[in-house]
């Protein structure tokens, strides 16, 4: 095994690490093929569903509407965010090593810290989309406007960054141990923190700040939104409006659900468990699996994706049939 390089630093006692080792889900030689395989076929997956919901949106104009507008950008999010992970963890079974550079490290963690909030703040901003449509649906438009939806995402974005950020300002004070093996397939902010030799009080603060204010918050808005939803779903007197209004929020309360059950079952895997492999398991359901299916999700019962791409191409063929004729 490749033993990173370690050199103290002049008048301290604290060590700079060069890299870190990234030890994946199972160190079983015979099992890592199968392993590359499925996670090389749920990454291809999930970018090929995720572009075709983008695409569907962009290409249809019956589809520039608020709600895909919300969606392409979180089809986007979760192609970085199973981009940000994913590639290096197949890199590093293709070659044999198990190591990422100190930087290396720093930016994974940036971005998956990133592209995780992103997802966390759009669920929310759609949530409030959904929650205009059915309980305020004569002033939609008006409320919904291009501008305040372009400030939405803008939004989502500066506060991603924030958080991204001031967690990394504060993991750069940080000096590690000799041991330097991380216990999962990609560089995770709370593994990170366990190596660490200095103190990590600051550190601790600012996760468990961030998970309550950033986390908690998104939860109970979108909560709220749907309180207010099924409030006014039952106060409707015809059962089509009812079930027409429900259709419309059932992809994105399963998204929901998904997300946030995993999310959830990730962290109690950490805090019951004494090895941090099966929090690692359990990983792959939030950062690879449901980017994956959340393009199923919404498309599954969606008539108007399915009318856009099947036009798109349609379209398309058409245009390629013209050119070799």
């Amino acid at each position: 095994m490749h033993v990173p390089l370690s050199q103290p630093l002049a008048g301290k006692n604290d060590t700079h690490i060069s890299e870190f080792l990234l030890l994946g889900i199972s160190q079983e030689p015979e099992v890592q093929p199968l392993i590359y395989v499925i996670f090389l076929s749920m990454y291809l997956t999930t970018v090929l569903g995720n572009l075709l919901i983008i695409l569907a949106a962009s290409s249809d104009p019956r589809l520039h509407t608020p709600m895909y507008f919300f969606l392409s950008n979180l089809s986007l999010v979760d192609i970085c965010f199973t981009s940000t992970t994913i590639p290096k963890m197949l890199v590093n079974i293709q070659t044999g090593s198990q190591a990422i550079s100190y930087m290396g490290c720093l930016m994974q963690m940036s971005c998956f810290i990133l592209f995780a909030g992103l997802d966390d703040f759009l669920l929310t901003v759609m949530a409030y989309d959904r929650f205009v449509a059915i309980c305020h649906p004569l002033h939609y438009t008006v409320i919904m406007n291009p501008r305040l939806c372009g400030l939405l995402v803008l939004g989502c974005w500066v506060l991603g960054l924030l958080n991204s950020s001031m967690e990394i300002s504060v993991s750069l004070r940080l000096s590690f141990c000799p041991e330097v093996e991380i216990p999962h397939f990609f560089c995770e902010l709370d593994q990170l923190i366990k190596l660490a030799c200095s103190d990590t009080f600051l550190n601790n603060l600012v996760m468990y700040c961030a998970v309550s204010l950033l986390g908690m918050g998104p939860l109970l808005g979108i909560i709220y939104s749907y309180s207010k939803i099924i409030s006014s779903i039952r106060g409707m007197a015809s059962a089509q409006g009812k079930y027409k209004a429900f259709s419309t929020c059932a992809s994105h309360l399963a998204v929901v659900s998904l997300f946030y059950v995993t999310s959830i079952g990730v962290y109690l895997s950490s805090m019951v468990s004494e090895t941090a492999y099966p929090s690692a398991v359990a990983s792959v359901l939030y950062t690879v699996v449901t980017p994956m299916l959340n393009p199923f999700i919404y498309s599954l019962r969606n008539k108007d994706i399915k009318r856009a791409l099947k036009t798109f191409f349609v379209q398309g063929t058409a245009k390629w049939s013209i050119v070799l004729h």
